[in-house]
């Protein structure tokens, strides 16, 4: 018999077969996408609320199926499925109600009906959400809790998978990605927060961006006088990579695998670079307006720009946390850093760059631990009992960054810096300004442990396999459309095609590639107004033109 790890990711899916009796791993598949449009956990969101969340939620089922099918084992030999991500991801998976994640007042969440919704943990059967589409008589599937419907599952598996609920001193942990998830404890008390982070963190929204997967460039470093690449391989493994001279493009030295694109943590690693060696003067001021890596593979100042955002985002997340929280900057011990981001990234260049407190005195960097939390769930369901145990002990203050002033304030100063070069002692007039404290120098050096070298440790005896295309059309009649194709034009992931049957006009939409609420060109361009989102349907299978 197996059971099913399964980690809901804000930019896309990661799930293991496990031998129940082995307690070995399998395999190991993921997605390069995530099915529902957009760009970060709010515009799937906007989605859902705009579309139909049984629309968003047959995309999702419809992708989990596509993750079975490739584990290749019969659906009766499948005893248990254990998931984990943010509370939107696992309300849509189930069909539950998200009016309240939308809506933060409790005066509009009374007036929809919607208002203490739980999320508690549940064990139901499996095809209860999964019969017609891909029956399993003899599973079940395992949710576990939310802390309070803010803080979700993926925030859970952060706290328990680091050394994070056990440290007595200031720490802080963040689980990095398009919705950057984070918590500060001191003493007995944690403050949680979430940071709506962009798609560029993930290598999205980038023009040579790719999620974390083979041949992604993973990380930069200088070698003499040129800049050696990381590339992840086939097992998801960093491996020497080519050299190359960043200003021309030239290659000095190939390897075996050959980068196809690059990861958000390998974009962060180029600006880190480019600006301790001084090829970067002001930011976000490229030499020549880009660095090039390889063949097609070129970091350019909007890119610069995106990633600012992510990080902006990020450190201004981090610091209002401190800053609500009442702590010296200076007494923050550790910073946990989980996630595909958190496993790939340097931790210098990061702490350096923003997107971890350059004043933490050690940095430590984990996995994958959304899945992690799933596998033991799912290897042990009487482990759901410890996380409830835990989930009920935690007295969490969850800081909403979209209300809090203080963000606002510090964000303002972090676009002030990526998108005009801002220089630091205006930042520092600006806090000031502000009433908020100034923040410290980095350290010099800090302690920095890698517990893991992936983002899943362990991908299995039959290795890892990649759902490089979900496959999933969006389609919407389009009755004034005039075949301008401007929106075919306009749209930055050619995910719009305009297409004609019975007499009538359609729009097909990739759903995987879809920026959604990010994005919306298709819509704005439209010289009819006639694109609307809100009416799409999912395309069935075999009707495709």
């Amino acid at each position: 018999m197996y059971v099913i790890s399964l980690d809901l990711g804000t930019s896309g899916f990661r799930s293991q077969l496990i031998d129940l009796d082995k307690k070995e791993t399998v395999k190991t598949v993921i997605t390069m996408g995530h099915p529902l449009p957009g760009g970060n956990v709010m515009d799937h969101l906007d989605f859902a609320m705009s579309t139909g969340t049984d629309v968003a939620h047959r995309l999702i089922i419809e992708t989990v199926k596509e993750i079975l099918e490739k584990f290749d084992v019969e659906p009766e030999k499948i005893e248990r499925i254990a998931v984990c991500g943010n509370p939107i991801q696992l309300s849509l998976f189930q069909n539950m109600e998200i009016r309240d994640l939308a809506y933060a007042g409790e005066n509009k969440q009374a007036a929809l009906g919607v208002k203490d919704i739980k999320r508690d943990a549940r064990i139901f059967p499996a095809n209860e959400i999964f019969k017609g589409i891909f029956e399993m008589n003899n599973c079940e599937i395992i949710v576990p809790p939310a802390i309070k419907h803010e803080i979700g599952a993926d925030a859970l598996a952060m706290m328990l998978e680091t050394d994070f609920i056990h440290q007595t001193e200031p720490c802080l942990v963040t689980d990095y990605g398009t919705n950057a998830e984070m918590a500060l404890k001191i003493g007995d008390r944690i403050m949680t927060a979430s940071a709506a982070a962009g798609p560029a963190i993930e290598g999205q929204g980038i023009a040579c961006g790719m999620l974390a997967g083979p041949g992604a460039i993973s990380d930069v470093n200088s070698e003499g006088d040129w800049w050696r690449l990381t590339v992840l391989d086939d097992t998801m493994t960093p491996i020497k990579g080519p050299l190359v001279d960043p200003i021309t493009g030239d290659c000095i030295e190939g390897c075996i695998v050959r980068p196809k694109g690059i990861t958000g943590t390998g974009v962060i690693s180029t600006i880190a670079l480019a600006l301790k060696e001084g090829l970067i003067k002001k930011l976000p001021q490229l030499p020549n307006g880009e660095l090039i890596l390889g063949d097609s593979i070129v970091i350019t100042n909007k890119d610069v720009e995106e990633v600012g955002k992510a990080i902006g985002a990020i450190r201004a997340a981090h610091m209002t946390l401190m800053v609500e929280a009442g702590m010296k900057y200076e007494d923050l011990r550790y910073s946990y850093m989980s996630g595909a981001t958190g496993t790939y990234v340097d931790a210098d260049k990061a702490r350096h760059i923003g997107s971890v407190p350059g004043f933490s005195q050690g940095i430590v960097q984990f996995g994958n631990t959304s899945i992690g939390l799933a596998r033991k769930i799912a290897i042990d369901r009487s482990k759901l009992d410890e996380v409830i145990a835990v989930a009920n002990k935690i007295q969490a203050d969850h800081l909403m960054m979209a209300t809090s002033e203080t963000f606002k304030d510090i964000y303002v100063c972090e676009l002030s810096t990526w998108q005009h070069g801002m220089p630091t002692e205006m930042y520092k007039q600006m806090l000031e300004m502000y009433g908020i404290p100034v923040f410290p120098q980095d350290l010099e050096k800090v302690e920095i442990e890698k517990r893991v070298s992936r983002d899943i440790d362990d991908v299995g005896t039959l290795g890892l396999d990649i759902v490089a295309n979900i496959g999933i059309t969006l389609e919407a009649p389009v009755e004034k459309c005039i075949l301008c194709h401007k929106c075919e034009e306009e749209c930055p992931e050619d995910a719009v095609v305009i297409i004609e049957k019975d007499g009538q006009r359609f729009a097909n939409i990739d759903s995987q590639h879809c920026l959604g609420t990010s994005c919306r060109r298709c819509v704005t361009i439209c010289p009819e107004q006639t694109m609307n989102h809100s009416i799409l349907k999912i395309q069935e299978k075999g009707q495709k033109n």
